[in-house]
């Protein structure tokens, strides 16, 4: 992994979490116990800090960032789809943000609140718990279900057993 202070600002890494090699950490960025941080993630804490609670997967080319003296914040059991975007934003606990949505400066996702593929949290927007949001700008469609929430934990369960499992047998094919 690439994990960098930047002007004294230092990542902090529980010793749960697994970052991949190729994802970037840099400056103020707290990272929780057990979060899984895929390929190609860059987390830039270089002029605004960064918290990614526990038993959160922040999947392949996730981006978060946030603004100067400003705060992003990533509860905990969240999932950051692939190629997702989170600004100075907030997303709260078990949460997703589907693949390539962008969670836009100052917007907030609510508490299993689930952010639809592409969509495009506008700044300052407010995702209520347990809402379903989707589309350009995202606009609230619904409310989720029980089955959807018995469908995410799971999910969320085998991503939070990925840190161990990829700890113990991610190998480079012996030739």
């Amino acid at each position: 992994m690439s994990v960098f202070s930047f002007e004294g600002r230092t990542p902090r890494i529980d010793k749960t979490a697994y970052v991949f090699e190729n994802a970037t950490i840099i400056g103020s960025v707290d990272i929780g116990e057990n979060v899984w941080i895929g390929p190609g993630a860059v987390l830039r804490g270089d002029y605004g800090d960064i918290r990614i609670g526990g038993y959160t997967a922040v999947e392949d080319n996730c981006v978060i960032h946030a603004r100067p003296g400003e705060f992003t914040e990533v509860g905990e059991h969240v999932t950051l789809g692939h190629a997702c975007i989170v600004h100075t934003g907030r997303v709260s606990d078990w949460a997703t943000v589907g693949m390539g949505a962008v969670v836009s400066d100052f917007a907030r996702v609510g508490r299993w609140a689930a952010v639809g593929e592409g969509a495009v949290v506008r700044a300052r927007f407010e995702i209520p718990d347990e809402s379903i949001a989707v589309g350009v700008p995202a606009k609230i469609i619904g409310k989720i279900t029980e089955e959807y929430r018995q469908v995410w934990t799971k999910y969320k369960e085998n991503y939070n057993s990925f840190c161990r499992r990829y700890r113990e047998n991610l190998d480079t094919p012996k030739s």
